[in-house]
């Protein structure tokens, strides 16, 4: 499918897109061959105080990093936070992420955004699955937080740990163990993984075997996010979205997503210096309105500008306001769109935007509905407020009715896409139009 034809242009759009030199990033991509390998020298690290506050400790973090370090911190990994149900007080969660661009001195970050009540992380590791829930023989080694072993984390508050010496190849299978303990009330975590993750009673955290992850779990916990080091010509991209984003009916456990497939493309391509893709999307979600998460515009900072080493937003989301008839018109999307290309541009970032993809045969389609989606497709594809438009709808849809999704590619529900119709999404990004000029 041809990307020119999907592909339109916003009037915003630089003549001429930056091309740096690529040998930064081969020689990078190269160097990771040996993910998560040890640098003994530097793993020595002095202990703090148990329970050390998170905020003086993620600032010790932020001050962490080697001595002569060059480059900077690109997100390798996202998942946006939300509020989830109680979780135990006495419990390991061993989780499984697929990283995006590959680097050096690997940090996470732990969110209690949606707590009520302080969380204690007792330990933390990161290793390299080898399957389920083993790990690879050698590479579960413990992370730190302002040299403590555990951090305490106070409600609605987030932690970065230590930066891991050593290499942390792209497109690794990382797995993330926690033991937590003291968690009481709502937890913060990402519902809809799309990815076997796996839990067990009491502090299992340093182990590489399965045999105590007897709890297997669809959903990731606390963890929102993981960087790199990255020479600073490479960069990032964040997709802001919601289910279709998110992955729902894509297949579980084979990072087929959209974004993964465009994560596949960004490795492989050469002359592009956005590498790393982190998935903001959340299943449900709005532009306008809490609900499913908190709404695009409320969440925008926490998921989307907080995150290092990010150039370009990519911003594809709507088809929530528009199918739940709360009388939301053209023009309240357009202002909603409106405020976060704003806030993005003036955060020095890109955003490229995509248009709203068929639902009739959904069952809360109607004429109203779909007047509204045409009306602010025709503002995404014509307005020039977006410094790119990538057109989903035209690549997805029917050609015999416009209205309905190609069936070769409907997940079944004729709203979300299967796997064919994910990676027909990625094939269509202009991955030229990810590094505009800004």
């Amino acid at each position: 499918m041809s990307t020119d034809s999907a592909h339109l242009t916003g009037r915003r759009v630089r003549s001429a897109y930056r091309r740096r030199a690529v040998s930064v990033v081969s020689t990078l991509i190269v160097a990771v061959c040996g993910p998560l390998a040890a640098t003994s020298a530097a793993q020595a690290r002095p202990q703090a105080p148990r329970g050390t506050d998170a905020q003086a400790q993620s600032a010790a973090a932020e001050a962490a990093a080697p001595a002569g370090q060059t480059g900077h911190s690109v997100v390798t990994w996202g998942a946006s936070a939300d509020r989830q149900g109680a979780g135990p007080v006495d419990r390991s969660y061993r989780m499984i992420v697929r990283t995006s661009v590959g680097g050096m001195d690997m940090r996470i970050r732990l969110s209690n955004a949606f707590g009520d009540h302080p969380v204690t992380f007792a330990s933390a590791y990161a290793g390299l699955q080898k399957q389920g829930a083993e790990l690879v023989h050698g590479t579960n080694r413990q992370l730190t937080f302002g040299g403590a072993a555990s951090v305490t984390v106070p409600a609605g508050e987030t932690v970065l740990s230590d930066s891991l010496p050593g290499k942390l190849a792209a497109r690794s299978d990382l797995v993330i163990s926690l033991y937590v303990t003291g968690a009481q009330g709502p937890t913060t975590g990402h519902g809809m993984a799309m990815q076997t993750s796996y839990a067990a009673a009491g502090n299992h955290a340093a182990e590489e075997g399965a045999a105590n992850w007897t709890d297997p779990m669809g959903s990731w916990y606390w963890l929102d996010a993981v960087s790199v080091q990255t020479p600073t010509a490479v960069s990032s991209v964040v997709t802001l979205g919601d289910s279709i984003t998110d992955g729902w009916a894509s297949t579980t456990d084979q990072n087929r997503r959209w974004p993964d497939y465009l994560s596949r493309r960004l490795q492989a391509a050469s002359g592009v210096t956005v590498k790393g893709v982190a998935n903001e999307g959340i299943s449900g979600n709005k532009v306008l309105a809490d609900g499913a998460g908190q709404a695009a515009l409320n969440r925008l900072q926490r998921d989307v500008l907080s995150q290092p080493g990010v150039s370009t937003v990519f911003l594809f989301e709507g088809i929530n306001d528009i199918k739940a008839h709360t009388g939301v018109a053209v023009d309240d999307m357009i202002a909603g769109y409106q405020q976060i290309i704003d806030r993005a541009h003036a955060a020095g970032k890109c955003v490229v935007g995509a248009t709203v993809m068929p639902f009739k045969g959904w069952y809360e389609y109607d004429a109203a509905a779909e007047a509204v989606r045409q009306g602010v497709n025709d503002w995404i594809r014509n307005s020039g407020e977006l410094d790119a438009v990538t057109d989903f709808d035209k690549i997805t849809r029917n050609p015999y009715d416009q209205q309905l999704i190609l069936p070769f590619f409907d997940g079944g529900d004729h709203l979300h896409p299967n796997d064919k119709g994910m990676q027909a999404m990625a094939d269509a990004v202009d991955l030229s139009a990810l590094q505009c000029d800004r």
